[in-house]
């Protein structure tokens, strides 16, 4: 009994970190991982232990943004630094994620049909973007919260679906430790496609404001019921919070793609398009019931990426031009807030209306998702580093090396992208 306590305690103490990473294993990200697994076998394993620490310490410095000066990253930007640049990132980070999330509607809608051919595309696409923007208005925060949480579980499918293929683990060991590429224009793709799916933009701003969202009150109040003791407390269950959901995350990518590996690459099926085309492609060397539990992770991660999709967005938006905002506010109480998620949603429906390919738009996303990301990096680094903003708070030496390897790293993706795309 004292274990179920000790269970439930733990849970309870999960929060924004395991729903943000839980978030970045969405349908496009599933559909960049079965294609590096399925066209490279186990080469590119590496990239899930890689990727772990850089997005947990990116992920902590925002929630810890949050919780010292109790404002969302957006608003802390446009008060310490260049309104010009979160207005223009803002804008960036709008249109990569409506391509996601039109992606995204697509991809959910395309793997129920994969369970039920005979289900019409377009009304699972309205139906599942209807259900998304019904929890995000109409149902109160705390009981959102805690459905985002609990879908969380829909990526167990991809944990699960390992143990149902025959696996020379030997050979996955040695390729997550001693790494075997050749590096090309297609492998420098990959990585760029990988690392730019994995440490997203819109994950920043979600992390910092949902650390804000349960307390309903200014910046000034936020900080000032808050002693250090209390502060360091806050900080400790948020690290763990944090790491938890990021080795989560890197975990599921790291199964997924050891999943298409030693299935899809091994019986010559190397080119995969969407995350529907994995799950389609598994059946025949994997089973009915790894097909099955593809598809429905597919949904599952919609469902959840969805909201985290639009909810980032509208976050930036309000913070940016000043707006009431939360989704611990009713819809009269915050009309623009959600006004932002309510026009985002609905371009991402009409995305798949118009015919725009669901690959080039995941392209589009990522190029734009690569541009954006350096530059909301550096502010972060800035922000969480700065003793006059966090006092006593602020980044380790540690941190600071890590996190500005990750900027040169991410603007480095982001040329690459471009370069490879265009040349």
């Amino acid at each position: 009994m004292n274990l179920i306590k000790k269970i439930s305690n733990f849970w309870k103490t999960l929060g924004p970190g395991i729903t943000t990473g839980a978030a970045d294993d969405d349908p496009s990200g599933i559909a960049t991982y079965s294609q590096a697994g399925a066209k490279y076998g186990f080469g590119f394993l590496w990239m899930a232990v890689f990727t772990f620490p850089l997005m947990s310490i990116i992920q902590e410095m925002c929630a810890r943004i949050g919780l010292v000066t109790g404002m969302g990253l957006a608003a802390n930007i446009k008060k310490h630094y260049s309104k010009k640049a979160i207005y223009i990132s803002a804008g960036l980070l709008f249109f990569a994620n409506t391509f996601n999330i039109g992606a995204n509607l697509g991809a959910m809608a395309e793997a129920v049909k994969l369970i039920l051919p005979n289900s019409n595309f377009i009304f699972w696409i309205i139906v599942f973007a209807l259900f998304s923007l019904f929890l995000q208005i109409f149902v109160s925060y705390k009981k959102y919260a805690g459905y985002l949480k609990y879908l969380t579980f829909a990526l167990f499918a991809y944990i699960i679906a390992v143990f149902f293929v025959d696996i020379d683990w030997f050979l996955v060991l040695k390729s997550t430790v001693m790494p075997n590429f050749v590096f090309t224009k297609d492998t420098v793709f990959i990585i760029c496609a990988i690392i730019g799916t994995t440490i997203s933009p819109y994950l920043f701003f979600w992390q910092t404001s949902q650390e804000v969202e349960e307390y309903e009150l200014s910046p000034r109040e936020f900080v000032s019921k808050k002693d250090n003791a209390t502060l360091k407390h806050e900080i400790k269950n948020m690290r763990t919070d944090v790491w938890i959901g990021m080795f989560f995350s890197n975990i599921v990518m790291f199964f997924i793609m050891v999943t298409c590996a030693a299935t899809l690459f091994h019986n010559g099926v190397f080119n995969i398009n969407t995350a529907s085309d994995a799950a389609n492609a598994l059946r025949p060397f994997a089973g009915d019931f790894t097909f099955f539990l593809f598809a429905v992770g597919i949904i599952g991660t919609g469902l959840l990426a969805i909201p985290v999709l639009a909810g980032s967005v509208s976050y930036a938006f309000s913070e940016a031009f000043s707006w009431k905002m939360g989704l611990n506010k009713n819809w009269r109480e915050a009309m623009s807030f959600y006004g932002v998620i309510v026009v985002a949603v609905v371009l991402g429906i009409l995305m798949n209306f118009i015919g725009i390919d669901p690959i080039k738009a995941l392209i589009y996303s990522a190029i734009l998702n690569g541009l954006v990301a350096p530059i909301i990096i550096y502010f972060i680094l800035h922000i969480s580093g700065s003793k006059k903003i966090m006092g006593e708070f602020r980044n380790k030496k540690s941190y600071n090396v890590l996190g500005w390897f990750l900027f040169f790293l991410m603007a480095l993706v982001g040329v690459s992208t471009l370069f490879i795309l265009f040349t």
